[in-house]
């Protein structure tokens, strides 16, 4: 829940500054200061673009904290041809992709062709999630903490439900 704090912050944060530009700008305009109006305009669309997009990104926050299977307190990162990043912050694990801190990973859009949830590969320390599309995937390695195998199994049937891939488990 930290996370979409951060994310609705910085979203308000765009929105006031946007509303304060445009306000200016009317105001610049009204007393026949067209430059500075000028300027203040594009500044108007800047703020509008970041607001635009830390809404989506909000979005997006919500849904996939909304919809979680999983959260676990730390993730690895590797992408194919890169090397891996490791995150400590909470990482919320749903139906609709993967939130590490403010970043998000999602898959199942885009129909066919798009970023899809590929293999779950769960051991007793640690689950292994590849997504990704013909050109790239993305492995992430979640420290999940589960020791009980009923937790795992119904772990196993939640991704199963709503994603529609089976996980493998192995060591248990």
């Amino acid at each position: 829940m930290v996370q979409i704090k951060a994310i609705r912050r910085r979203r308000n944060f765009y929105a006031l500054f946007f509303t304060l530009s445009t306000l200016l700008t009317g105001w610049f305009g009204i007393t026949a200061k067209t430059e500075v109006a000028f300027a203040f305009g594009t500044v108007i669309v800047i703020f509008l673009i970041l607001l635009i997009l830390k809404n989506r990104l909000l979005y997006d926050a919500t849904l996939i904290w909304d919809n979680r299977i999983l959260a676990v307190s730390s993730a690895l990162i590797s992408k194919t041809g890169g090397t891996g990043q490791n995150h400590t912050e909470e990482t919320v694990v749903s139906t609709f992709g993967i939130l590490i801190g403010t970043k998000i990973y999602r898959w199942g859009l885009n129909g066919v062709h798009g970023v899809r949830l590929v293999g779950i590969e769960i051991d007793r320390q640690r689950m292994i999630l590849t997504f990704g599309d013909a050109n790239q995937s993305t492995r992430i390695e979640l420290l999940h903490g589960m020791t009980d195998q009923k937790e795992i199994l119904g772990v196993k049937r939640k991704f199963w439900y709503e994603t529609g891939v089976t996980a493998d488990i192995t060591g248990w």
